[in-house]
């Protein structure tokens, strides 16, 4: 069984003999299925679609209402991410929105942010780690990660011109970044949530 991140060490407290697993986003268990919060249950509506339909429609349901088919990984990477984007929103929310347009430049690094933040190369990567969680090099590499799957899903560019476009420096890089942070490589996401035909 299943159920949002924030509330599993309690469900199993009150139900002791349910295994309780705490990074699924949906779970099927014989003729139970549990998801892990409100828009988890898309995913498993989808899941159940698919798997009474087939994958077509409800590839083709997911196209319509913009959504993923299957999201890669579990609940642990998307808090990371939302968790990580709530730290950092009012304190860095114009240094990111001025970093997100000059994510090409692959010098793009702890000197610049600090310099348009205002502040110490060293002070700024200290205060950005302390408000947001990660470093300020982990957050350039999640916004082009972000906007690498959003080319992926939305465009026919290739990975080669992805990888160049939003300044990873390599293919190499980018698929290292997809592995690490999503368990897929670029070219097998594009396979799972592509809309381009």
């Amino acid at each position: 069984m299943v159920t949002h991140w924030a509330h599993c060490a309690a469900l199993q407290e009150e139900n002791p003999g349910v295994k309780v697993e705490e990074d699924p986003i949906y779970i099927e268990d014989g003729p139970i299925w549990s998801s892990a919060g409100v828009t988890a249950g898309i995913d498993l509506a989808l899941a159940l679609v698919e798997q009474d339909y087939g994958r077509d429609l409800a590839m083709a349901i997911a196209r319509q209402h913009v959504v993923f088919m299957k999201r890669p990984g579990g609940q642990s990477q998307f808090r990371t991410m939302l968790e990580a984007q709530i730290a950092g929103k009012n304190t860095f929310a114009k240094l990111h929105e001025w970093a997100i347009v000059r994510l090409g430049d692959r010098n793009l690094n702890v000197d610049q942010l600090a310099a348009h933040a205002g502040m110490s190369p060293r002070n700024f990567a200290r205060v950005y780690t302390a408000t947001t969680g990660r470093t300020p090099s982990k957050a350039i590499e999640f916004m082009r990660l972000e906007e690498a799957r959003r080319l992926l899903e939305c465009t026919d560019k290739s990975v080669d011109e992805i990888s160049d476009q939003i300044g990873f420096g390599s293919t190499e890089r980018m698929r290292t970044t997809f592995q690490r942070n999503l368990k897929v490589s670029p070219r097998d996401y594009r396979l799972r949530f592509g809309c381009v035909s």
